[in-house]
């Protein structure tokens, strides 16, 4: 009875779901057709204040009830690069307002979205206004290709230079009684390194700094070019804090103004000569949502350009939309190979690695769409480890200057809790095993030295493998490999000049080279993105049941859920691993 009760729960709870799925999707139908039509003396404001995926996701449940409350853009950085895109040419938009606070997004995502509005700028002649109450740094690093850049009077810029910092669990496990066996090559190879260290080893803070150094003065070339100043000089105002108040940020000539908001509406108004609006205190604003619903990107072209995208950790089975599911992502390779109308595949990469088995079936795949057409992989924010053996067989490599590749290196890891249950539980365990090696490998009872060479030998076989493919995919040695592998990460800039990637730009950079290569003039093709996104109701039924904990531990903890992410990673990671360092959390 108590199965039956729960079981009609359920059923209700879905159908209910359903239900709002299917109301919303009939609200979203009536919405688009309200914001088909742009009025004229538009300005596209951009706000970028939500988390950025690679592309937008299908949400049928992103909708407002209430036409005032001012609704969260849920644009992907696909959408707002096109946004910005059609926005050069559309006489109804004239330019682009950026309404900023902090970006949640990498480096080399707000470089990609910068560039776009340079060519914005260059290509139309339009105007772009930036305001903020405050700036942090990356909203600054985009703010300052605005023609315009405005700052709340009270309001303030970080602007300090980047750094990296990292928790180190090593105590807390001595305390527990729990040893982490660890299997590396690569002395770069530093994601074991919380684990087993209580701060960073020496090479670690090498090929951190350099990457850091590499990423900041990408950033200051930029805002010096931007804000007419030196790079000697935007460095003395991070090393002396010399930006402390709004009035120094002018006074440097960071920012052109200090406004309050009403006074800024007053200034798009007058930019933007809205003439025809509800209000005379109004602006003719539309967000990236609205905007994007109101053109068309297709193409009656049966030339085809695949953008297959490969976002997040790399894992093995179907993964999802924010990982990178060996079978999924193969599956779209496969497609676009076998697709006549497919005339070259773009594969864009965002993934820090993961599992080692799940990348190597993807390189095989990318190998083989290789000897059919032109293969170009675009990296975003990292590329890393598994993030770059997925990407070496590729026909050309695109990366932008900040994005975070290489670390060629492998790593496995294995928990002892013979400690934890012996001493701090009182919990003992007893085997019986038909073979010498069969209850290997054990929670509760550390290797034994035989069963450690076997691990140890493993991971150097696939260190070879990876540093193999890596070999035959960029026409180098595998002993040059090897020199600047072992697990060292690299920026896109210091990247090009060690021969790990081709070209410097973004992904629109590499379907250009993807359509040349094809041998495809002009604009003459579509653009089919792969691998088709999750059914919306499987995917949120899929967050109710198995990611509620996780969402709701991430909403009240904030940044302090960052150890349970981590302890919840080493529990997950199993078998050889490709991955990057550990998350960078740069600021």
């Amino acid at each position: 009875m108590l199965g039956s009760f729960l079981g009609a729960i359920m059923g209700l709870v879905i159908i209910f779901f359903i239900m709002i799925g299917i109301v919303a999707g009939i609200m979203k139908s009536v919405k688009t057709k309200e914001v088909e039509h742009i009025d004229s003396n538009s300005i596209l404001e951009l706000k970028l204040d939500h988390a950025i995926p690679e592309r937008t996701a299908e949400n049928p449940f992103n909708f407002d009830f209430d036409d005032n409350t001012p609704s969260r853009e849920t644009g992907g950085l696909n959408d707002i690069i096109a946004c910005i895109h059609n926005a050069a040419t559309d006489n109804k938009i004239k330019g682009i307002y950026l309404n900023l606070a902090d970006i949640s997004a990498g480096i080399s995502s707000i470089e990609t979205i910068r560039k776009e509005l340079q060519d914005f700028k260059k290509s139309s002649g339009k105007f772009v206004i930036a305001y903020a109450i405050g700036y942090s740094q990356k909203s600054y690093y985009l703010a300052s290709v605005a023609d315009k850049v405005y700052l709340y009077p009270e309001g303030e810029i970080f602007l300090k230079g980047l750094s990296v910092e990292e928790m180190f669990y090593k105590n807390a496990l001595d305390k527990l009684g729990i040893q982490i066996q660890v299997f590396r090559h690569g002395r770069f190879k530093s994601f074991v390194e919380p684990y087993i260290l209580d701060k960073m080893s020496p090479d670690n803070k090498i090929q951190l700094h350099g990457l850091l150094s590499s990423l900041w003065g990408n950033m200051l070339s930029d805002i010096a070019d931007s804000r007419h100043l030196t790079v000697d000089a935007i460095n003395e105002m991070a090393d002396s804090l010399t930006i402390n108040s709004a009035k120094e940020a002018l006074n440097y000539k960071l920012v052109d103004s200090l406004l309050y908001p009403d006074q800024v509406k007053a200034q798009l108004k007058s930019t933007g000569q809205n003439s025809k609006t509800k209000k005379d205190n109004e602006v003719n604003l539309v967000g990236l949502d609205e905007y994007r619903r109101s053109f068309s990107v297709t193409s009656l072209s049966t030339k085809k350009i695949a953008i297959i995208y490969a976002n997040g950790d790399i894992i093995q089975g179907q993964g999802d939309d924010e990982t990178i599911g060996s079978t999924r992502i193969s599956k779209a390779i496969r497609e676009a190979r076998l697709d006549p109308e497919v005339k070259a595949i773009v594969l864009r990469v965002n993934s820090p690695g993961g599992d080692g088995i799940a990348s190597d079936i993807i390189w095989r795949e990318v190998e083989l769409a290789k000897q059919k057409k032109p293969v170009i992989v675009s990296m975003g924010d990292y590329a890393a480890s598994g993030g770059y053996y997925i990407s070496c067989a590729a026909s050309e490599i695109v990366a932008e200057p900040t994005t975070i590749t290489g670390s060629i290196g492998v790593f496995g890891l294995l928990p002892n809790a013979k400690g934890l249950l012996e001493d701090k539980l009182g919990i003992n365990t007893d085997t019986v095993s038909t073979n010498a090696h069969s209850a290997a490998p054990s929670l509760a009872f550390p290797l034994e030295t035989r069963e450690s060479i076997v691990l140890q030998n493993a991971i150097e076989d696939f260190y070879h493998t990876f540093l193999t493919r890596v070999a035959d995919g960029r026409n180098m040695t595998v002993a040059n490999v090897d020199s600047i592998g072992q697990g060292r990460v690299w920026s896109g800039s210091q990247a090009i000049k060690i021969g790990l990637v081709d070209t410097l730009g973004s992904l629109k950079v590499a379907i250009n080279i993807a359509a040349k290569k094809a041998n495809i003039t002009g604009n003459d093709y579509s653009i089919e993105e792969l691998p088709h996104q999750m059914n919306p109701f499987h995917k949120l039924l899929s967050n109710i049941t198995n990611n509620a904990g996780e969402a709701f531990l991430k909403d009240k903890l904030g940044d302090a859920y960052k150890p349970v992410e981590d302890i919840t990673k080493l529990q997950n990671t199993r078998g050889v691993q490709a991955r990057m360092v550990y998350d960078l959390n740069i600021q």
